[in-house]
């Protein structure tokens, strides 16, 4: 079984069965335009922990263990068994994978937390590394988050990641590994997927719930999903090369975001994360009718179909 599968499961089987148990308080700060707004929140990793609109005033972003949320996520180097260290069992043998949000018992550091410019949403983060018991990864995750010009209900989003790892440490040198850019989680109810292909037209994406997640391959690297009153969340990551994950977990149509039930998507690209490797992309969430969200993901594919992401010291 590839190994990337094998993560898969052994998340999704996770995430069914898990039940929220950290402190869920909050502290975000918001922008708002008047038609969208969305929050990055200090206790849960400087993610985006908040996504609401004229025609959906509730929040959406699933938050109920810091392996949810819209957040960065990376593997890199050699998988190992370090239960002895404290490792969770469910996740052994595990690769260096740190998590903007947090570990599996932990919710992760935020170093800067601000609005820069009035507008823009800024997060530095210490993340985690999932599978163990609260120990800090050698990285650093920033995050920029604002609207994108002249366009109201879509949001560009900035990440950078660099690795902080000592250059002989038990991870090794860079292997190739696939990439979420970035991991979504939205509430249970938005859980009618479908790729977008251009000029009004659509693909049903369809998947049991999970686990494990489904595989599917946007061919314009866009994918939305909606609700039943015809409200929905696209996703454009343009940096994807692969198959992106994506499907529900639970059988409900909560719209709780500390609900355990939820759905996922991830874009993928296989990278290889060195020691000192420096990673930086952006993506758009667009939000919104169905008609909107067309008229808005034409315009941001003529503008940036071809933006790729940057990697240095891989």
């Amino acid at each position: 079984m590839k190994l990337r599968l094998f993560f898969a499961i052994l998340i999704a089987t996770s995430i069914a069965s898990a039940k929220p148990t950290l402190n869920r308080e909050e502290e975000l700060l918001k922008i708002d335009n008047g038609n969208v707004a969305v929050g990055i929140d200090k206790k849960k990793g400087a993610s985006i922990t908040y996504l609401s609109w004229k025609g959906y005033p509730k929040n959406t972003v699933n938050s109920a263990d810091p392996g949810r949320l819209i957040q960065q996520s990376y593997y890199a180097g050699k998988a190992f068994d370090r239960i002895a260290e404290g490792q969770h069992k469910a996740w052994s043998p595990w690769t260096w994978n740190p998590i903007q949000g947090g570990c599996v018992g932990a919710w992760a550091e935020v170093t800067k937390f601000e609005i820069e410019n009035e507008n823009v949403l800024f997060g530095e983060t210490i993340p985690k590394l999932w599978d163990m018991d609260n120990e800090a990864a050698a990285a650093v995750m920033r995050q920029w988050t604002a609207f994108e010009k002249d366009m109201p209900n879509v949001i560009v989003v900035r990440n950078e990641f660099v690795a902080k790892r000592e250059e002989d440490d038990r991870w090794g040198s860079g292997v190739a590994r696939h990439q979420e850019l970035p991991a979504f989680y939205f509430t249970r109810n938005f859980s009618q997927f479908e790729s977008y292909l251009g000029v009004g037209k659509w693909r049903d994406e369809s998947q049991a719930p999970g686990p494990p997640w489904g595989r599917t391959k946007p061919s314009l690297n866009v994918m939305a999903c909606f609700d039943s009153g015809g409200q929905g969340i696209a996703m454009f990551s343009p940096c994807a090369t692969e198959a992106w994950n994506f499907g529900p977990v639970g059988k409900s149509n909560s719209s709780d975001p500390a609900a355990s039930d939820c759905v996922h998507a991830a874009p993928i690209a296989k990278v290889k994360l060195g020691p000192k490797s420096k990673l930086s992309y952006r993506y758009w969430i667009v939000v919104g009718s169905r008609e909107s969200i067309e008229t808005s993901i034409d315009v941001l594919l003529k503008k940036y179909s071809t933006e790729r992401l940057t990697l240095e010291n891989p």
